[in-house]
């Protein structure tokens, strides 16, 4: 378990990631077929957690992340949350939940110093729609371009090169810094020169962002500790059952790649080998 509220407290910045649309069974498939081989040096343990979305589509699973009601675990009991907004009085918070006295995290962050900056993907965070302004209006600040969005299919590395850029803009203060990358999200076929999206131009897409998210990762962490948060929005149905697309509850949809670690600070950094680099102490989430 992460202690989220040491981390707040401290001032380490955050990176959160969502990856619009991934299921777990194409995440697990690709890492094990070593499509993503920078995920796999950077994932705790090597692997993802199987988690199941609180939304089926991104909209309603966002919302709810940045309410505090992260992918949960397929089992009855769960972990401490990472963060809540603050409870009922009668309600018990474990110590290291990082507790928010806000109507969302994006809020409870700014009270804590942190400038909150959204890093679009798909285009609930275009502000081409007024529904599309919902999100983006929850942050400090939001940046979103056509290059970003999925039918582009160097995606990802514009996303990349953007966020490093603010990260570096904001250097000298706590930054939560959010990017939805929308490679996995429909349309993917281009990766595998078809037209039709499918569970294999999902891994296909996922493979590609590989190295944009090792790079992006690599170089918020090169000179200081950042708590890293990874996951799906919601997975996508390609057939299966008869079902296609999301908004449904099938397992495709609801289940979810998860995982979240505290890298090390940089004094550290520079001394840890190669297995304790991906072996720091990775959390759960309720």
């Amino acid at each position: 378990m992460i202690d989220v509220s040491e981390v707040i407290q401290s001032g380490t910045s955050v990176l959160f990631v969502t990856l619009d649309s991934l299921r777990y069974d194409v995440a697990r498939a690709a890492l094990h077929a070593g499509q993503t081989p920078r995920l796999a040096t950077m994932l705790p343990g090597g692997q993802w957690e199987e988690r199941r979305t609180p939304g089926t589509f991104t909209l309603p699973a966002h919302m709810a992340f940045f309410s505090g009601f992260l992918p949960k675990l397929p089992r009855p009991t769960q972990p401490p949350r990472l963060w809540e907004c603050r409870p009922p009085a009668f309600k018990a918070v474990d110590p290291g939940t990082f507790v928010f006295d806000a109507p969302n995290l994006l809020t409870g962050l700014a009270l804590h110093g942190y400038r909150t900056v959204c890093i679009g993907g798909v285009t609930y965070f275009s502000r081409e729609t007024p529904l599309g302004s919902v999100l983006p209006d929850m942050f400090h600040e939001d940046h979103w371009r056509p290059e970003f969005c999925s039918p582009e299919p160097d995606s990802t590395r514009h996303q990349a090169d953007h966020a490093l850029a603010i990260a570096d803009k904001h250097a000298g203060r706590p930054l939560f810094l959010f990017v939805n990358v929308s490679a996995a999200h429909v349309p993917h076929g281009h990766y595998v020169g078809d037209s039709t999206d499918s569970w294999h131009s999902q891994a296909a897409a996922l493979a590609y962002a590989d190295e944009h998210l090792g790079r992006l990762v690599d170089g918020l962490t090169s000179a200081k500790r950042w708590l890293v948060i990874m996951c799906a929005d919601h997975g996508d149905a390609f057939g299966e059952d008869g079902y296609h697309g999301r908004g449904i509850t099938h397992p495709t949809v609801l289940n979810v790649p998860f995982a979240a670690w505290l890298t090390p600070s940089a004094p550290q950094a520079d001394t840890l080998s190669g297995h304790d680099r991906r072996t720091r102490p990775g959390g759960g989430d309720a």
